[in-house]
């Protein structure tokens, strides 16, 4: 199959990109400076604009498009910065992927048509104190009592923590070790027993809410079960797809770094001419545009098709990209010298940011493993 996008897809992506550059960098400056959310009214903007569930059937309120297409939506919006394309990346990628696959028809009629007009955000609920990578480790639990299921526990890193209206919680749903007792419940906001914990600070990421999740005696009925015990693997099949949703972040971080870089070097001058007439720096220039597009198409490849993409597609897209933006950020820095330095412009947050996605979602070296499995056709144990 082709990876490349269609005319009628880069058509697309081209209106988006006019869209993100006229109408959203005094939105990112605002909630860069705020370390607030996007709020309601520019949800139903991007509601309007149809940039929620762009690839959820038409029978749920979404475009029914292909899941390149919300990626190429989504890179535009990460150009401008990680915080106003947050939204996008919930409400095509992440839980979305799982709820549209696995849930049943009474939850998927019930919950995305509302993300897809912009009045809900739901996050995923995964990593807590003992258990990020190892996975298979946790320990919050799901307990089967008077016909309801009764969630108690604690997450970490949860982004959307106490923001989003709905969370999808990873739980230990039977004693069965490993893997096989794990499933997800739906827990709304609001619930009794639910709290949050004090808001994270960290390096990036402002704008996207970030905190710990308790759960004590939370009720869920079996209405809310999404995936029960013994299904981690469809988990994680759809986590495929949130690997390339951070892939696409970590390619528009880049793509706008290169942007701001090429732009400056041919506008400042230093020994009477612009910098980009200087070979060294057409030199980084043209190794950051290679990179740059050659993230891009790994991740056009992996999610090429109509289904769930591989894990060895996602993970390679996701570990070059990962790797790309931090050093495409990092040499447009370089370039701007104190201007790339100085927090009156893009780059500064770029880096910030870029360094983030390289750990969320699986680190860069997991990615590496995950490879290394595909190729070889097994999994290897970590623990011996």
């Amino acid at each position: 199959m082709n990876v490349f996008p269609s005319p009628e897809q880069q058509a697309f992506q081209d209106s988006m990109r006019r869209f993100a550059e006229a109408e959203l960098r005094p939105l990112a400056r605002e909630l860069e400076a705020r370390d607030e959310s996007v709020p309601a009214d520019w949800m139903r903007r991007y509601a309007e604009l149809g940039v929620f569930g762009i690839n959820l059937p038409v029978a749920y309120g979404g475009q029914g498009l292909t899941n390149l297409d919300a990626v190429l939506v989504l890179e535009e919006f990460a150009r401008i910065s990680s915080a106003v394309a947050m939204p996008v990346f919930e409400a095509n990628f992440g839980p979305m992927a799982v709820l549209a696959h696995f849930a049943s028809e009474e939850m998927k009629q019930r919950l995305l048509p509302r993300v897809c007009r912009g009045e809900l955000v739901i996050a995923v609920s995964m990593s807590e104190p003992e258990a990020g990578t190892a996975l298979t480790d946790l320990a919050t639990r799901a307990r089967r009592r008077d016909g309801r299921w009764i969630v108690d526990g604690s997450k970490r890193w949860c982004s959307g923590a106490g923001h989003a209206g709905g969370y999808l919680v990873y739980v230990r749903m039977s004693d069965a070790p490993g893997a096989a007792g794990i499933g997800a419940v739906y827990v709304e906001r609001g619930q009794a027993g639910l709290r949050f914990g004090a808001r994270e600070e960290l390096m990036g990421f402002r704008g996207i809410m970030t905190a710990d999740m308790f759960f004590d005696g939370v009720e869920v009925g079996d209405e809310n079960v999404v995936v029960p015990a013994g299904g981690f693997r469809q988990l994680m099949e759809a986590f495929d797809l949130e690997r390339c949703g951070n892939t696409t972040m970590s390619v528009g971080i880049a793509a706008g770094a290169l942007a701001d870089a090429l732009e400056y070097v041919q506008q400042r001058r230093q020994f009477g001419k612009p910098l980009v007439d200087f070979q060294a720096v057409q030199l980084k220039l043209a190794e950051m545009a290679m990179k740059v597009q050659a993230a891009r198409l790994l991740l056009h490849h992996a999610v090429r098709g109509d289904g769930l993409p591989s894990m060895l597609d996602s993970s390679m897209a996701k570990c070059f990209a990962n790797e790309t933006v931090r050093e495409v950020t990092g040499s447009a820095m370089q370039l701007l010298g104190g201007y790339g330095y100085s927090k009156q412009f893009d780059i500064e947050r770029r880096l910030r940011d870029a360094w983030g996605w390289g750990i969320a979602g699986g680190t860069i070296d997991v990615q590496k493993i995950n490879i290394a499995s595909a190729l070889v056709g097994r999994r290897f144990d970590q623990r011996r």
